[in-house]
């Protein structure tokens, strides 16, 4: 695809400078805040080394992204630059079309994996490589980890992306590092890596139940390890835009429902009108209890037993008094309870998550924009990288998440470049239940993942 009679806007000042960092560095972390603006500087990278450095490039990204953020930018920024994108059902025909950009969803790794050893030349002309949203790979163990470690191996030119580096901890940096430099910053082994860097803590009675704490140092020792290839802004300090804030909304459940939380709590069981839900260990039961405080458990079989509606007439009170806003849900029975009300008020929404097709997805994020629907319904995983939705001021969690990178970057689909008023992260939490612990991790993580992300760029403008 390729367009040639487009009006380029300016870039900002922070794309320009990582821009350039890229060009400097063979191999390089994009450590920028969501919104800043990556791909665009990615892009402006690409047409500049090409001129010098011939070749073609891959772009690996989240499938929610592939045109909705890399090909519409391509388009709108780059448009000199010709694109193919490859999909699932069209992978084999997408990588033969001609082009300077084959932009292609995570998952696919495995398959240029597969083609590479049937095939050493199948990546023949390529140079550069730019993984998006990296943490994709933090697990060097997975199946997907290790193809994308075969794949990115056969570059010359490698750069990660991502403004949620940490989200569990310092240990989730080492193989997407790993991929763009062999180990030669943070160390070929993992285990070893593993022991600089965290303390093991036993936290049951056989020796191998235990968790690998963080020492103290050790956010700031991975800052200075791999400061050298890192480039970071924080969106703040480059985008002028009205202050975004957070807060909780603290409710008391009804005590019959309490009632019925406190016999999951202690029997491990809930007879419902449906039926008996049997919680078999402590991470099942603790997963009941979460969901039985947002209206329904799921059994064995994965039916659904409603209980009560309470958090979601919260919910719908909430998005009553705003003109557009996002909801944020875990569950299918979340899911369907809300789009129930929703129509039973007449409120006009949209719905994205696993079982939206990419093309209904973007039709929906447009009309979204254009002020057509007053709610969208979203999951986390299924909307939380590239997209904009700033036409809501508000998202709200009506439960929450133990995973700070889905929390992070879906709070940023509205916080981001073309907003123009105050925005707001309300957070549901019910009084003396799971919710409150699940919040404290959650807040633990981003604050380490806020520390690394200070550190390397305090090391960034140290350097500069």
């Amino acid at each position: 695809m390729t367009q040639t009679s487009v009006e380029i806007p300016a870039p900002y000042k922070n794309q320009v400078e990582t821009s350039k960092f890229i060009i400097k560095h063979d191999s390089c972390l994009v450590a920028d805040d969501p919104g800043t603006g990556k791909t665009r500087a990615c892009l402006d990278a690409i047409i500049k080394i090409i001129k010098k450095d011939p070749g073609k490039w891959l772009v690996l990204c989240p499938l929610s992204i592939v045109q909705a953020s890399w090909g519409n930018d391509i388009e709108k920024f780059q448009p000199k630059l010709s694109y193919s994108v490859a999909y699932a059902k069209n992978r084999a025909a997408a990588f033969k079309v001609e082009a300077t950009i084959y932009i292609t969803n995570h998952d696919a790794v495995k398959w240029i994996s597969k083609q590479l050893k049937a095939d050493k030349k199948f990546l023949d002309g390529f140079r550069g490589v730019i993984i998006d949203e990296c943490p994709a790979y933090k697990n060097r163990m997975s199946q997907r980890s290790r193809a994308a470690l075969h794949v990115a191996s056969h570059f010359h030119r490698r750069v990660i992306m991502t403004g949620t580096l940490n989200s569990n901890g310092v240990l989730d940096v080492w193989h997407p590092m790993y991929m763009i430099d062999g180990g030669h910053r943070l160390g070929g082994n993992f285990f070893q890596f593993r022991s600089h860097m965290t303390t093991p803590i036993q936290v049951g009675p056989r020796p191998e139940m235990r968790e690998w704490r963080e020492k103290p140092e050790a956010t700031a020792m991975v800052a200075s390890l791999i400061a050298d290839i890192t480039i970071r802004h924080k969106f703040e300090d480059c985008i002028s835009i009205p202050p975004h804030t957070e807060h909780y909304m603290y409710v008391d459940l009804p005590n019959a429902i309490m009632e019925l939380y406190r016999e999951l709590k202690d029997e491990s069981m809930l007879l419902t009108n449906q039926g008996v839900v049997n919680a078999v260990h402590a991470g099942a039961k603790v997963k009941k209890l979460l969901q039985l405080v947002t209206g329904a458990v799921y059994d064995e079989f994965g039916d659904v037993h409603f209980i009560h509606s309470e958090r979601y007439n919260l919910v719908m009170e909430l998005v009553e008094q705003r003109d557009h806003c996002l909801v944020a849900f875990n569950w299918k029975h979340e899911r369907d309870q809300l789009i129930g009300l929703a129509e039973r008020k007449k409120i006009p929404y949209m719905v994205i998550d696993g079982d939206v097709s990419i093309k209904n997805r973007e039709k929906r994020i447009k009309e979204f924009q254009e002020g057509k629907y007053q709610v969208g319904f979203i999951h986390p995983q299924s909307a939380g990288h590239g997209l904009t939705l700033t036409k809501a001021r508000s998202t709200i969690w009506c439960s929450p998440t133990y995973n700070a990178e889905h929390h992070k970057q879906l709070n940023k689909r509205i916080y981001r470049a073309t907003q123009t008023r105050k925005t707001e992260t309300i957070m549901i939490c019910g009084n003396d239940t799971w919710e409150e612990q699940v919040y404290e991790r959650l807040g633990g993580k981003l604050e380490k993942m806020d520390d690394l992300l200070d550190s390397l760029q305090q090391n960034y403008e140290a350097n500069a």
